[in-house]
């Protein structure tokens, strides 16, 4: 049996993982497609992240965003050093893997009752695996509902995939951008604002968001004010993670570590702590 310094080296010792595929998302925002250069492929549950290091430059933790069974997919924002080499590794190239770690969306727990997701620009992406489960058993839930905004058409991401969600029967998209430029034609608005007319059941639904912290409090209230039960409502509170174990304490939130005890939190859990400042 593995001691526990043996089972910490192991989980701090990154898997080399070869970029197979590459695609441009936004300006500053791509999709790396990535597999195993040895062993098993890396499994996981819907909203939960890895540590993807770029060799000789650093680590950040990135959300998986691609569906069960397939290659392990990141998208990702160039936001900084470490970002930026990831954004830049073109097919062939070596990154490392460490994970999955942290507590994923409640696929399971909305079982029989209504999904609705709902994302805020690259918050997207993290609720993307748990979108994928809920068409994957489609007949095992009721309605399901995507509601997705961002600043401008040009940052909106997967706009091919969510064209195509679009045209399902079994599927209500709403898109919203807070600023129409361009030959955009749809809706203009903060996404919370779409909450208020989705078609689902309130006292028999389960919310899942992800976004800024600032659109997700917004979409926690409308949820609030359409009945939806608090602690029926999900938050991805992604920040501050460094070592995805719990032990710098980094991503520290009060009482709980995000990347240990997250970063997928019940609203009635977290509230509290979003209300206090500078927290």
């Amino acid at each position: 049996m593995a001691t526990a310094a043996e089972t910490l080296s192991g989980a701090m010792a990154p898997r080399p993982f070869r970029v197979v595929r590459r695609q441009r998302e936004t300006g500053d925002t791509w999709t790396l497609e990535l597999e195993p250069v040895n062993g098993e492929p890396l499994d996981f549950v819907p909203g939960q992240f890895t540590m993807l290091y770029a060799f000789g430059v650093g680590e950040v933790p990135i959300s998986i965003c691609g569906e069960r069974g397939g290659p392990l997919v990141h998208t990702v924002r160039a936001v900084g050093a470490v970002s930026e080499a990831i954004c830049a590794s073109r097919p062939g190239a070596v990154l490392g893997v460490r994970g999955p770690f942290g507590r994923g969306w409640p696929v399971e727990e909305a079982l029989g009752l209504d999904v609705v997701v709902v994302a805020g620009g690259i918050g997207l992406p993290p609720l993307r695996p748990a979108l994928y489960e809920c068409l994957r058993r489609r007949s095992e839930y009721g309605d399901v509902v995507l509601l997705y905004g961002s600043r401008t058409p040009a940052d909106l991401v997967y706009r091919r995939e969510v064209e195509a969600w679009r045209s399902r029967f079994d599927l209500e998209v709403d898109v919203t951008v807070d600023r129409g430029e361009g030959d955009w034609r749809g809706k203009v608005g903060v996404v919370p604002k779409l909450i208020g007319s989705a078609r689902f059941d309130p006292g028999a639904a389960v919310a899942m968001v992800c976004g800024p912290e600032i659109m997700m409090r917004f979409a926690a209230e409308a949820l609030l004010a359409r009945g939806v039960p608090e602690d029926r409502i999900y938050l991805s509170m992604e920040r501050n993670m460094q070592c995805g174990l719990g032990h710098c304490g980094h991503c520290q939130l009060g009482p709980t570590l995000i990347c240990r005890d997250g970063p997928i939190y019940r609203f009635d859990e977290i509230e509290p702590l979003m209300k206090v400042r500078e927290l």
